[in-house]
């Protein structure tokens, strides 16, 4: 056992011989060196371990890997790569070591397998305790107001909503007639083209022009921008609106839809407001849009983004003041950032408690229709800029999902199969608060209460995971299209000479296939 320890300890040293500096330029050579000695340590390793033991340490042990492939492959620009790689392998090789020692002393202690149990047992009911509370706290606390205050026309500010718009067909349509329809009086659209190479969106735009909706010709963005920010910043400039909403073309209004959140912005006294929209579901019988688009709202609700000083957000629609987006730096300030609207969200919350998020509901009449494959690619986009294009936190995430979301029902089986009652009773309070947080979450998506969202949370966790690691991947590795556009080039700062670009724009995951082009934001 000496003997691999020391192996182990050599493929650490090899490793952090990589971040001194004057071993900097060999970069590529040492990872690769490091990249095959840790894997021969690994599995010598893991031959010397109980099962369980090295399994943890092989997970830990991949992602040491994949941190160490990217630095082969060096894509990313130096300076940037030295500094999240060097961070993600620190982080990485702690983690690792704390195992070892665990796993160790475990072996030389020989502690009862039922206190580890007990002791998980335990963080998993405290979890879906902490999940429970959070979630019902966020469901009261978003509800559609009742506004009381009239206000009349003339006291109701000027209001733009802002349409990036690229390569889009009938939702385009659909989301213009939905808004020249609203009963707004000091209403302004604006619709940019986005450099469709499909010429049929800007024909779209200007079928509209006799309704008042103003057609923007948008120019290719600067290298470090995201397109859609720079589309989002062209569509700022030009608005004359004391108010800016802006909104994807798969969004649908009512016509008393932007008063009622105009008059809530005003009566709040609030900044910036944030609307989660009611999903239509595609297929009475669908089991796919339970995967993907309740996770995406629970990663809003569900978790105490208070303690987190992160307040949840959604992209399909969100209102702010002009004053509060020009003081707060502006689309400048997320010219390369996923989740754009996060950023304005926190300026606004920290100054005066200016930023609510909201729930709509018949009243207020804010609809979003995705398919299943529309759904999932908004999920490879969005996850991994989630957690800061960290991969030590992809890590810590996973691995958390798994243990608070999904074991409980594994120990539950296994508690029920060995009549262990008093184990089967904390297993069972576990997975009944949990899957209550994720029914109350599939029936606020929906707005329609569906049984299926009973029995679906371990699938739709595990499923979450994955879509997690593989939107890692395509970051790191791959190429994430996004209406012909490869988005890994402005946000993980990717040479745009080296980026993976597949031509034909699809990407493959878990036997399904991820179609990004030409798909809504």
């Amino acid at each position: 056992m000496t003997v691999v320890l020391i192996v182990f300890a050599s493929s650490y040293l090899l490793e952090l011989g990589i971040w001194l500096r004057p071993l900097w330029p060999a970069r590529r050579w040492l990872a690769f060196a490091a990249l095959a000695w840790a894997a021969v340590a690994t599995v010598v390793l893991q031959s010397h371990l109980p099962l369980l033991a090295g399994l943890a340490l092989a997970l830990l042990a991949t992602y040491r890997l994949i941190n160490l492939g990217r630095l082969a492959e060096g894509r990313m620009q130096a300076d940037y790569l030295y500094s999240v790689a060097r961070r993600a392998s620190l982080w990485l090789l702690v983690a690792q070591l704390l195992l070892l020692i665990l796993i160790v002393l475990g072996i030389y202690l020989q502690p009862t397998v039922t206190t580890g149990y007990e002791f998980l047992l335990f963080g998993q009911l405290v979890g879906a305790l902490v999940l429970a509370r959070t979630t019902g706290r966020n469901l009261r606390t978003t509800r559609p107001p009742l506004v009381s205050s009239q206000y009349r026309d003339s006291d109701l500010p000027t209001l733009t909503v802002a349409i990036p718009a690229r390569n889009e067909t009938v939702d385009l349509e659909a989301c213009l007639q939905s808004l020249v329809a609203s009963n707004y009086p000091k209403l302004e659209v604006l619709v940019l083209d986005d450099c469709s190479p499909n010429k049929r969106t800007p024909e779209i735009i200007r079928n509209f022009a006799h309704d008042g909706v103003r057609f923007m010709a948008g120019q290719e963005s600067p290298p470090h921008w995201l397109a859609k920010n720079h589309a989002y910043y062209q569509l700022a400039e030009a608005a004359n609106g004391e108010l800016l909403l802006f909104c994807g073309v798969d969004a649908r209004f009512e016509p008393g839809s932007l008063r009622l959140l105009v008059t809530t912005l005003l009566e709040k006294k609030k900044t910036m407001l944030s609307v989660i929209p009611q999903n239509k579901l595609a297929s009475a019988w669908s089991l796919e849009a339970l995967l993907v688009q309740p996770n995406r709202y629970a990663w809003e609700l569900a978790l105490p983004r208070r303690l987190l000083t992160r307040p949840p957000v959604l992209s399909t629609c969100w209102l702010i003041t002009a004053q509060a987006l020009e003081a707060s730096g502006g689309l400048q300030a997320v010219s390369n950032s996923i989740n754009t609207e996060r950023h304005f969200a926190r300026w606004c919350a920290r100054h005066e408690d200016g930023y609510t998020f909201m729930q709509s509901d018949s009243n207020v009449g804010i609809t979003t229709a995705k398919s299943f494959d529309e759904q999932r690619a908004t999920a490879i986009r969005v996850r991994y800029p989630q957690l800061h294009r960290r991969l030590e936190l992809t890590v810590l995430v996973s691995v958390a999902e798994f243990i608070v979301l999904v074991l409980p029902f594994v120990f539950l089986v296994g508690a029920l199969l060995t009549a262990a009652w008093g184990d089967a009773a904390l297993s069972l309070l576990a997975c009944g608060l949990l899957t209550t947080v994720y029914a109350r979450i599939v029936n606020l998506t929906y707005r329609r209460f569906l049984y299926r969202g009973l029995w679906l949370l371990p699938f739709a966790a595990l499923y979450d995971i994955a879509l997690l690691n593989y939107s890692m991947w395509q970051y790191e590795f791959g190429a994430v299209i996004w209406k012909g556009r490869n988005v890994c080039v402005p946000v993980m700062r990717v040479m745009a000479e080296l980026a993976t670009q597949p031509t034909n724009h699809v990407s493959g995951f878990g036997g399904l296939q991820v179609r990004d082009e030409n798909r809504k934001g």
